[in-house]
């Protein structure tokens, strides 16, 4: 989860909406809004990427920066597994 999409968040739950307003917001209404349906639930046959998180974002947004793992099609990568990845991007 890049540190715009978490600075987002923690702006929408200042402005008034709750943390879990905010993450749906930012994550499942965009998907029903493009129509992309394969993607809004964490099941089989779906293709969601998630994070897992140390704390839970819904007892404090700013949670949401405190992530474990990244799942990026099926593959679990640490945070440092994911910096040389966007690294390799950034590169080609």
């Amino acid at each position: 989860m890049g540190s715009s999409l978490q600075r987002e968040l923690e702006l929408l739950v200042r402005a008034g909406l709750t943390s879990i307003e905010a993450i749906r917001t930012a994550t499942t209404t965009p998907t029903k809004v493009l129509g992309v349906n394969d993607s809004e639930a964490i099941e089989a046959g779906k293709r969601a990427d998630l994070v897992v998180l140390d704390a839970n974002p819904l007892n404090d947004i700013r949670n949401i920066r405190r992530v474990r793992w990244t799942v990026i099609g099926g593959r679990v990568l640490d945070p440092s597994q994911l910096w040389k990845l966007v690294d390799i991007q950034i590169d080609n």
